[in-house]
């Protein structure tokens, strides 16, 4: 396990650790938005066609509580890099490869869009908000893709990385039924520029932390069992 990118301690802290904090991130900023606003600007929000307006609002209200929470969701998404190749490859094989590559890439659009609301939070700080808002969103489509759509496009891997990781995962008997398909939900969280969270995204991602961390707690402790083949249809 040692003689691989990222090795054994790294994959088992990250393993550990990233859906952790990225659970966490998305608690906070489901709770942080929550915080931030009046029931009634809720309201308002909810009724606007995309969520970038509340949470531009959001963070005027409660700067250091939204960057709080858009930074431990950034954190999140940094660790579970390495936690997805160190998957991969005690998994094996060319769909576990190629899943795990997906997933990363889905992975960097998510810095290209946090990139992107870190920039329209300081906008609100520099042109205030209602000049920011009119300016974010009516560029709001092009910034969302990226240049070339590149960012886009990656973000796409999340959905199908998830998929060719859990098959592959359960193929090899590394996880059951009930853990390969935690990390097919967890990959159906959202996508995108200034997203709101919400409570199904907490649970989804809490349900990657139960199929996550034991595997790196088993690699921290060098006590992993070798794949055993093809996983029954009920089996954990």
């Amino acid at each position: 396990m040692n003689s691989y990118f990222p090795g054994r301690w790294i994959s088992g802290v990250t393993l550990t650790l990233g859906p952790v904090i990225m659970c966490a991130g998305y608690l906070l900023r489901y709770l942080s938005t929550v915080t931030a606003l009046t029931p009634q600007q809720q309201a308002w929000a909810e009724a606007q066609p995309f969520a970038a307006y509340g949470q531009l609002l959001a963070y005027t209200s409660a700067p250091a509580l939204l960057t709080l929470a858009y930074a431990v969701f950034a954190l999140g998404m940094m660790l579970l890099f390495p936690a997805f190749v160190a998957l991969a490859q005690r998994i094996g094989g060319s769909l576990a490869f190629w899943g795990a590559t997906l997933l990363v890439a889905g992975l960097f659009s998510r810095f290209y869009f946090a990139g992107a609301d870190q920039t329209a939070f300081q906008l609100t700080e520099s042109i205030g908000l209602d000049q920011a808002t009119q300016a974010i969103m009516k560029e709001y489509v092009d910034i969302s893709y990226g240049p070339w759509r590149i960012p886009v496009w990656a973000s796409v891997g999340q959905y199908a990385g998830s998929l060719l990781l859990a098959v592959a995962a359960w193929r090899s008997g590394l996880f059951g039924t009930a853990r390969a398909l935690m990390l097919l939900l967890a990959g159906g969280t959202w996508m995108g520029v200034l997203k709101s969270a919400s409570i199904p995204d907490v649970l989804v991602t809490g349900l990657l932390c139960v199929a996550l961390v034991p595997l790196g707690v088993r690699v921290l402790r060098d006590r992993l069992p070798a794949p055993g083949g093809r996983s029954k249809i009920f089996s954990w």
